[in-house]
């Protein structure tokens, strides 16, 4: 018999993703609205590199906010199939994409947030 995992643990960790890709969505949302900002007050080619530079990182992370949300519905997906077979349990390759996942979305945050720290430093600056 295969090994299996519970599904606790895999949902809540896939709902605390999910509720973490909206609050960065939102704060992303801000963040370009202060970018934005800046950039209708300053005109300086150093300066508008540095918006270029910035608009870029936020679609990069808006992407890839996207493609996280898609990766954590279709692994909830999964887990549904596995769960008509097992009852409670799911299988490893399900729990090993989960943690695939899961990894990127902490990775993803981490980036993000020293991105954000940087942009508020250089908005500080500009504004």
């Amino acid at each position: 018999m295969k090994n299996q995992i519970n599904i606790k643990h895999i949902k809540n960790l896939n709902n605390d993703v999910l509720r973490g890709i909206a609050f960065y969505t939102q704060e992303l949302a801000i963040l370009q609205e202060r970018l934005q900002e800046v950039a209708g007050d300053n005109t300086a080619r150093e300066v508008q590199e540095q918006i270029e530079h910035f608009q870029n990182q936020f679609i990069i992370h808006e992407k890839c906010l996207t493609e996280l949300k898609q990766d954590v519905h279709r692994n909830d997906l999964d887990i549904k199939a596995d769960l008509l077979l097992s009852g409670t349990m799911v299988s490893e390759s399900i729990a090993a994409e989960h943690s695939r996942v899961h990894e990127r979305y902490l990775n993803e945050e981490k980036i993000f947030n020293d991105l954000r720290h940087e942009f508020n430093r250089f908005s500080a600056e500009c504004l």
